[in-house]
């Protein structure tokens, strides 16, 4: 729709005029460097996390490794960064009452900017399985990857394993953003939706680790970040991705029709 894509544009630049938008960047990509850089100074490896002993023998463990690493709090506060802000920046300059009155639907107007917050995370996540993949090959070679069930794929094979790993890594990641822009568009307060947007995050992990709750760990949106693994096992187990495949959108969806009900809503009269 025309509408949505003019919104879209329009949020495109201002994010890139804005500091934040480069930071969760840096991180996305220097996430990996760093760790390839522990690698190359350092010996052993973190053999108890999924695929951390092979990343001495094939750039492509470095990846999935990163995506196991990064589900803790990098990912979330990435997603945060720009989901928690993007609708209560503009109550804070002052600008929002100035988008609604112009000729643009108010519809528009949310769906440019939830679009806009969802492909923020994703190219950040794509950039640090990319940067991840170029740095490992020059330390550890573009090799042959072991699956998690022992057997060996080749490195062709394991890449796109990688790939189709991380679009299934998308699934939690944009429910993340869903709730970063319910929080940013109720909350009015940028700093308050960041931040309630990693503790949503860390909260759903903690619950997932404490005794007698064990129950719902399996429906927890942070439970879902493992979901890629059964793509790395021989025969592939599709189970988690089908269980996170309709786990997630009962996050992402409720999130964003309150967000957008509220949106349709707001009064922005003087401000």
């Amino acid at each position: 729709m025309p509408g949505v894509l003019t919104v879209t544009r329009f949020e495109v630049r201002k994010l890139r005029a804005q500091r934040r938008t480069y930071l969760g960047l840096a991180a996305a990509i220097g996430g990996p460097l760093l760790f390839v850089g522990a690698l190359a100074v350092q010996n052993g490896a973190p053999t108890d996390e999924p695929f951390g002993a092979s990343v001495r023998s094939s750039a492509l463990a470095i990846p999935l490794l990163m995506l196991v690493f990064g589900s803790i709090w990098l990912f979330p506060l990435i997603a945060a960064l720009v989901a928690g802000d993007i609708v209560a920046s503009e109550d804070h300059n002052g600008t929002l009452k100035t988008i609604l009155t112009r000729s643009v639907d108010r519809g528009h107007v949310f769906a440019g900017k939830a679009l806009v917050a969802a492909a923020y995370a994703s190219v950040a996540a794509f950039l640090m399985v990319v940067t991840a993949i170029v740095a490992g090959t020059l330390q550890s070679g573009f090799n042959p990857l072991k699956t998690l069930s022992g057997t060996t794929v080749s490195a062709t094979r394991a890449t796109e394993l990688v790939f189709v790993s991380l679009g299934v890594y998308l699934l939690p990641l944009l429910a993340i953003v869903a709730i970063g822009v319910l929080l940013s568009t109720v909350t009015r307060n940028s700093a308050g939706a960041v931040v309630g947007t990693l503790m949503v995050s860390l909260l759903m992990q903690l619950i997932g680790v404490l005794p007698g709750l064990g129950g719902l760990k399996p429906y927890l949106l942070t439970e879902q970040f493992n979901a890629w693994q059964g793509l790395l096992r021989e025969p592939i187990d599709t189970a988690p991705i089908a269980h996170a495949a309709w786990i997630c959108p009962l996050y992402a969806v409720p999130a964003l029709i309150v967000a957008y009900l509220v949106f349709l809503r707001r009064d922005v009269a003087g401000g």
